[in-house]
């Protein structure tokens, strides 16, 4: 049966470290509020419903996500784990669910092994916090993330705790990496480690990395060709004159449609490879210019895309479909209920699951 996984953003609560390079008080909702639309019909801001301006910070939040989501079909999250040469980030959601053993649903999680930047991109420029990777901090790490792997209610494939890494072509010795991350976790008594890169970039894409199992075709695709709307060196230059507004021109704006036509065109590739939609996307509340919009999704749209790639899943015989994501707001990409949907995603969601066979009522309360 189809297990879908729903990506989770922890950003949800202040730290001391977004206090001093943002402001005090900053979280995701901070650059979510402030979003006005950029042209006609652009629809920001993203407004929650449902489960409102939540702090991760406390359980009932925390248990309120997962029961919307088990009511839905979703079988479980995969929390963004931020991990900096022993320094983590953001840990305290993750923390607490792995010390109360609340809420009881099923988690794995994904090293967002980025540099955080003053511009979200990872980069090299205006570094706020930058990554390293040494032999002895593989070590600390992996020993950490088996603590994790041996809860009851770590999502499991094949008999192996699943683990992604967003970025492992910058991983000064991923191999190694690996290898030190599965000896880690078979010496504690685990089958191994399903290690998962997630093809986030161009960079990402190709066979896999000696020790990692399986790719992640992450969503919006990296690699989605064609150009954006009303962008053309004619448009640039009359822009350049201030007689046209430089809107499109700054940002990458698709039709969702594009998206979903793209990807179900894509062909297997040679390696084991995971698969992922999308709802919606809209990184413009992170960014001044150079956002990335898909405009005109719809429920409907996304349905039918997670229909097919349910079914695609299903011929290469994988288990697991991924969404991106659960609670993105700040990017425009979210199942969590808003003020123009509501809960149509999710009903979309659990809809594609039933026409495909794969609906299992409230999903598991383990992870095996």
């Amino acid at each position: 049966m189809t297990k879908l996984v729903a990506i989770h953003l922890p950003q949800f609560h202040p730290i001391p470290e977004n206090d001093e390079w943002w402001g005090k008080g900053f979280t995701e909702w901070t650059n979510v509020a402030k979003a006005r639309p950029l042209f006609p019909g652009h629809t920001q801001p993203h407004l929650p419903t449902d489960l409102g301006y939540y702090d991760l910070r406390l359980p009932e939040a925390r248990k309120a996500q997962a029961d919307l989501a088990r009511e839905h079909g979703i079988h479980a999250f995969c929390y963004y784990h931020y991990w900096f040469s022993g320094k983590r980030i953001l840990e305290r959601p993750v923390d607490e669910i792995l010390a109360s053993g609340e809420p009881d649903f099923p988690f794995c999680l994904c090293w967002a092994n980025e540099n955080w930047t003053r511009t979200w991109d990872g980069g090299e420029k205006n570094v706020l916090l930058a990554q390293s990777y040494e032999e002895d901090d593989f070590k600390r790490h992996a020993q950490w993330l088996v603590k994790a792997f041996l809860d009851k209610r770590y999502l499991r494939h094949n008999g192996k705790p699943v683990f992604l890494v967003y970025r492992s072509s910058v991983i000064q010795g991923t191999e190694r990496f690996a290898a030190v991350l599965r000896e880690t976790a078979i010496a504690a008594g685990l089958e191994g480690v399903h290690l998962v890169r997630v093809e986030s970039f161009s960079s990402e894409r190709g066979p896999l990395p000696a020790g990692y199992d399986a790719s992640m075709f992450f969503q919006p695709s990296c690699t989605m060709d064609g150009r954006s709307l009303r962008r053309s060196t004619l448009r640039r230059w009359i822009a350049k004159t201030g007689l046209l507004d430089r809107t499109f021109i700054d940002n990458d704006i698709r039709p969702y449609s594009e998206l979903v036509n793209y990807s179900l065109r894509m062909p297997a590739p040679e390696w084991p490879q995971h698969l992922c939609v999308t709802p919606m996307w809209d990184n413009s509340p992170r960014r001044k210019r150079g956002a990335k919009i898909f405009i005109d999704s719809t429920p409907e749209l996304f349905k039918k895309w997670l229909v097919a790639t349910i079914r695609e899943a299903t011929k290469r015989n994988d288990e697991l479909v991924f969404v991106n994501a659960w609670n993105e707001w700040g990017e425009g990409n979210h199942l969590e209920p808003c003020e123009r949907w509501g809960r149509r995603y999710l009903e979309a969601l659990q809809e594609a699951l039933q026409e495909t066979g794969h609906d299992q009522g409230t999903a598991g309360h383990s992870g095996v």
